[in-house]
């Protein structure tokens, strides 16, 4: 990594643009400015960055004003909180002034007074965090780091400014934050900033739900979620947070016997697909695919430790872990819903392809069915190599089945041929039991493969099963 002195200066033709005219205007309204926060971090770092935070000596509004009237853009102003944004070429550029801050122990919105940049970065939540750019003419570019955030950054650490004990007893949020930028960077909490975490867990219940959400959404969009999992799990927030994921944690035995420990199971699973797949929905199906084996855990002294119906009864539990956590309950928690309760579906095919099982599988997956798949394969977590290739030659198996049924009979998202609205018609019926038997009839019919998914084959079929049921054309 570059070493960055004190006479560093920033580099970014298209970014530079901006700070001079903060800078400039800054000196107009005689205040001091300094870029602040992330920006600094992800500037050492070589990230990529869409987000500029500026902290001024004085009025943060009326500097953002100022600046805005130069780069012709509109601005957001906060006056509550003192803050103001706006946005530039695709960045978005936060202005507040600088302020000292203490807290009441029952609420994490602080007592805010005007301060100093140093009183700014004494507020901050890491080392990693509280590092500045002036923004001033004569030292134009200078970093100032009070708290060895520089070396923190080279050595991978998230730190504390101050103690830590007070600085997570004011902010609780910055307790999941600490475990958030460890997953994110793949950094290391330091033993006392973590040590604190574990003696301040009980003050998260005073963090909005949404807040914490917010978190737990940032490390599952990291590259590798289980680090965050196990972090929250080791320090004692996630059962609080997430116990139905906690409670996987551990080994039970008797007489000899134990279990797989689930919940290093389920982060080996998150991360296997995390590297296949972006898709956050899918990541969070991968994580509570499990969490119906503690209330379904029983010990047979035949058969040892068992789970049957662990995937019905996980599934069960999604809509309520959503609801917990405020995620979406739409669309997102159905897929996710519908993924944990078929998870064990597409292995059980191994011992009979069927294609009627094959069939039902497709129907009920649909448009999800390669996500399924690919949740399965990362399902398979055994240590030993000869299980992992028998079981991936058996899912490849069932693979190449799923491929060949659903060209040959096109059940993925399949509606029946003939629809209640034509049985309705044919016979003259208003919506009632007798439709949904002869519809469901049909499509019994077309996942057992005794007949053909196509229209003909079905309306025969329908006519069939109505004088089963003595309904007749006559009657329409």
């Amino acid at each position: 990594m570059k070493n960055y002195s004190k006479s560093s200066v920033i580099k970014a033709p298209l970014k530079s643009r901006i700070f001079r005219i903060v800078s400039q205007q800054a000196a107009l309204k005689n205040v001091r400015a300094f870029v602040i926060g992330g920006y600094v971090r992800d500037y050492v770092l070589k990230r990529p960055t869409t987000d500029i935070d500026i902290v001024v000596e004085g009025d943060g509004m009326e500097l953002a004003l100022a600046v805005a009237s130069v780069l012709n853009v509109n601005t957001s102003l906060f006056r509550n909180f003192g803050t103001a944004m706006l946005r530039y070429r695709g960045m978005e550029i936060e202005f507040v002034g600088a302020r000292k801050e203490s807290y009441r122990s029952d609420s994490r919105k602080p007592l805010v007074k005007n301060g100093t940049v140093e009183d700014d970065q004494k507020r901050r939540d890491f080392t990693i965090n509280a590092m500045a750019f002036s923004l001033q003419e004569n030292d134009y570019g200078t970093l100032t780091d009070p708290f060895n955030g520089l070396k923190d950054l080279r050595d991978k650490i998230i730190r504390t400014p101050l103690d830590p004990d007070t600085t997570f007893s004011d902010d609780p949020l910055r307790m999941i934050r600490a475990i958030r930028f460890a997953t994110q960077l793949e950094f290391i909490i330091d033993s006392d900033s973590f040590a604190s975490i574990t003696r301040n867990t009980a003050r998260i219940h005073i963090v909005s739900q949404e807040r914490i959400t917010a978190e737990l959404q940032k490390i599952m969009a990291s590259r590798k979620p289980s680090i965050g999992f196990n972090l929250l799990e080791e320090s004692g927030l996630l059962s609080i947070i997430l116990p139905q994921v906690a409670s996987l944690r551990g080994v039970e035995t008797l007489e000899g016997k134990g279990h797989k420990e689930n919940f290093s199971h389920t982060m080996e699973v998150l991360d296997n697909v995390a590297f296949a797949s972006d898709n956050i929905w899918l990541r969070w199906a991968a994580l509570l695919h499990d969490v119906g084996k503690p209330p379904t855990k029983h010990f047979d002294k035949e058969a040892g430790w068992t789970f049957h119906g662990h995937d019905f009864i996980g599934s069960k539990m999604v809509p309520t872990i959503f609801r917990e956590l405020k995620l979406p309950l739409g669309n997102e928690m159905k897929y996710v819903r519908k993924l944990v309760q078929l998870h064990l579906r597409p292995i059980a095919l191994v011992n009979e392809v069927s294609d009627s099982g094959v069939r039902r599988l497709l129907f009920d997956a649909g448009e999800d069915i390669d996500d399924l798949m690919l949740l399965c394969r990362a399902d398979i977590t055994s240590k030993n190599p000869k299980t992992v290739k028998r079981h991936m030659e058996n899912f490849n198996l069932v693979s190449q089945k799923l491929i060949e049924v659903e060209e040959k009979d096109a059940i993925r998202n399949f509606q029946p041929p003939i629809s209640g609205e034509i049985i309705m018609k044919t016979y003259g019926l208003s919506p009632c039991r007798e439709v949904g038997l002869i519809k469901d009839f049909i499509k019994e019919a077309i996942l057992d493969g005794k007949i053909g998914n196509n229209f003909d084959e079905a309306w025969k079929l329908m006519k069939q099963r109505a004088t089963e049921l003595g309904i007749s054309e006559a009657s329409a």
